[in-house]
C-alpha cells in the first residue's frame, strides 16, 4: 500500500451557538499544542471514537504516551451536537434496511459500547442527564407505517423488546397526537451530549494529554513516523488512530467512500409549570422519525426542554450556506408548531445550531486500517454515539495485533460501497436526497 503524500487539511467549521453546550456551566478548554511533542500514538479528533480509542490505547499500553489532538473544544465537535440518543438497537436511517439486515453483528456491537459508556457514565458521576427512557421510532404516513412493520420484524427476530403505540397511546405519553404509529424500544439512553463528551475526557487515563482549539493544518504519513502540524506545533508518533469521521477523507486515504451531510436542531428554554401542564407528558421521551432525511427527530428532555433536529443537506466541505440555514431555521418554527400547536405561539426555539455527519451509501462504517501506519473509524451514518464508542475502542485493538471478540463482528458488517468522484458524487448525493424528501413528504 502507497504512502500518502503530505495532506494539507482544512478544518471544520461549526456555529457558536450549540444548545446543548450553552445549557451547561462554562467549561475552559485544555491548552492547545504548543511546541514539538514526540508521542508513542497519536489519535485525531476528540469524539466518541477518539476519546474510546485513546481511552483503550491508554488501557491496553498504560505506559504509552498517548497524544489526543482535537480540532474545536470537546462537546462542541460534532459529537457534541447530535441529538442525544444512544441506540442500543440496530437502527435504520432513511429508506435504508442495511444495517437491519446485519442486525445480529451490529447488536453485540452497541451491547459492549453500551455496556462501556453505562459504566464509565457511573464510575466517573458524569452529569449528563443519562437515563434509559428508550426511544419512539414514529411514523405519519401509511407508506411510512409499512417501513416501520420491516424494522418491527427484525427487531423480533432477534427477540428486541418492544411495543407497538398507536395514535392515542403515543399521544398519552408524548402529549402531541401527530403520529399514526409508533414502535418504542426500552434500552436506549436520552442524555446531552456535549455533557456526555466532556465528562469522558474528563476522565481520560493520565497517560493521555488532550489538545483542544488545535487543528491540524497538515498530516505527514511519508515517513517511519506521522508528523502532524498545528498552527502553534506539532506531533509526531509512531502510529496514528485516525477518528475525525468524515473529515478523514481529505487525506485521501480512502476516497468515495463517505459523503458530508449537514443536520440542524433548535432548542427550547425550559416549559414553564403551566406549559408543562398542557404538554401532559410526565417525563423525558425522544422520538425518531421512520425516515430521518424528512421526518423530524424531537426530544422532551428531563430539563423540560423540547428539542427539534429536522432538515438534511449535503456539505461539500461540510458548509452550507447561510440562506440555507435560515430556510431550516424557519422550517423548524413550523414543525414545533405543527406538532405542539398549544405551545407554539409562546415557546420560542432559543437555540439553533448546525452539526456535521458522513453517510456511507449502503450504511456500513468505514473501520480498521487505513494505510501502514494509520487505522481509525469513519462513517457514523447519523447513529454514533454507541456505535463508534464501541468501533474506537476496537481499532486501537486493532492496531495494537490485541485479539477481540468483537472485531470479527466489525468485520462482518462489511465496508462502505465506492462512490464516484466530485462532481458526480455531489449530484449522486443530492438526487439521493431529492428522492427521499420527495418519497417521504408526508414524514416532515
Amino acid at each position: 500500500m502507497s504512502r500518502p503524500p503530505p495532506r494539507t487539511l482544512r478544518a471544520p467549521q461549526h456555529d457558536t451557538d450549540n444548545g446543548w453546550s450553552a445549557i451547561l456551566p462554562a467549561r475552559t478548554p485544555r491548552h492547545a499544542l504548543a511546541g514539538d511533542v514526540r508521542a508513542d500514538w497519536l489519535v485525531l479528533g476528540a469524539g466518541y471514537a477518539g476519546l474510546a480509542a485513546a481511552r483503550r490505547l491508554a488501557e491496553l499500553r498504560p505506559h504509552a504516551h498517548i497524544a489526543l489532538v482535537e480540532a474545536g473544544t470537546v462537546g462542541d465537535n460534532a459529537s457534541g451536537r447530535n441529538s442525544g440518543f444512544a441506540i442500543d438497537v440496530p437502527h435504520n436511517v432513511g429508506s435504508s434496511m442495511e444495517e437491519l439486515r446485519q442486525a445480529a453483528h451490529y447488536q453485540r456491537l452497541l451491547d459492549a459500547g453500551m455496556a462501556d459508556l453505562e459504566r464509565l457514565v457511573a464510575a466517573h458521576a458524569t452529569d449528563c442527564q443519562w437515563r434509559r427512557a428508550g426511544k419512539y421510532h414514529c411514523a405519519v404516513s401509511p407508506a411510512a407505517e409499512r417501513t416501520l412493520a420491516h424494522h418491527v420484524e427484525a427487531l423480533r427476530r432477534h427477540g428486541q423488546p418492544q411495543e407497538l403505540l398507536d395514535r392515542s397511546g403515543l399521544a398519552a405519553r408524548l402529549g402531541t397526537d401527530y403520529f399514526r404509529v409508533g414502535l418504542y424500544t426500552p434500552g436506549t439512553v436520552l442524555l446531552n451530549p456535549a455533557a456526555l463528551c466532556r465528562g469522558l475526557a474528563d476522565a481520560l487515563p493520565g497517560s493521555v494529554t488532550l489538545y483542544e482549539r488545535s487543528p491540524v493544518a497538515s498530516l505527514d504519513l511519508s515517513g517511519n513516523h506521522v508528523v502532524a502540524r498545528t498552527a502553534g506545533g506539532s506531533v509526531t508518533a509512531p502510529q496514528l488512530l485516525l477518528a475525525t469521521n468524515g473529515f478523514a477523507q481529505q487525506l485521501g486515504l480512502f476516497r468515495g467512500e463517505t459523503f458530508p451531510l449537514a443536520t440542524f436542531a433548535s432548542l427550547t428554554e425550559p416549559l414553564t409549570p403551566a406549559q408543562r401542564a398542557r404538554l401532559g407528558a410526565p417525563a423525558g421521551w425522544g422520538v425518531t422519525p421512520v425516515n430521518a432525511i424528512t421526518g423530524a427527530t424531537l426530544r422532551y428532555t428531563d430539563d423540560h426542554r423540547i428539542l427539534v433536529r429536522q432538515g438534511v443537506e449535503y456539505a461539500s466541505g461540510f458548509r452550507v450556506p447561510a440562506t440555507v440555514r435560515e430556510r431550516v431555521r424557519r422550517t423548524h418554527a413550523a414543525v414545533f408548531a405543527a406538532r405542539f400547536p398549544s405551545l407554539a405561539d409562546e415557546v420560542p426555539l432559543a437555540h439553533f445550531w448546525e452539526g456535521a455527519i458522513a453517510m456511507t451509501r449502503n450504511g456500513a462504517p468505514r473501520w480498521g486500517r487505513f494505510a501502514p501506519q494509520v487505522h481509525g473509524v469513519a462513517g457514523c451514518n447519523g447513529a454514533g454515539v454507541v456505535k463508534h464508542t464501541v468501533l474506537g475502542a476496537l481499532a486501537a485493538d486493532l492496531a495494537l495485533g490485541q485479539d477481540h471478540p468483537l472485531i470479527a463482528d466489525a468485520l462482518a458488517v462489511g465496508r462502505p460501497t465506492r462512490m464516484p468522484p466530485e462532481p458526480f458524487r455531489g449530484l449522486g448525493v443530492r438526487a439521493y436526497l431529492a428522492k427521499e424528501k420527495w418519497a417521504g413528504r408526508a414524514e416532515s
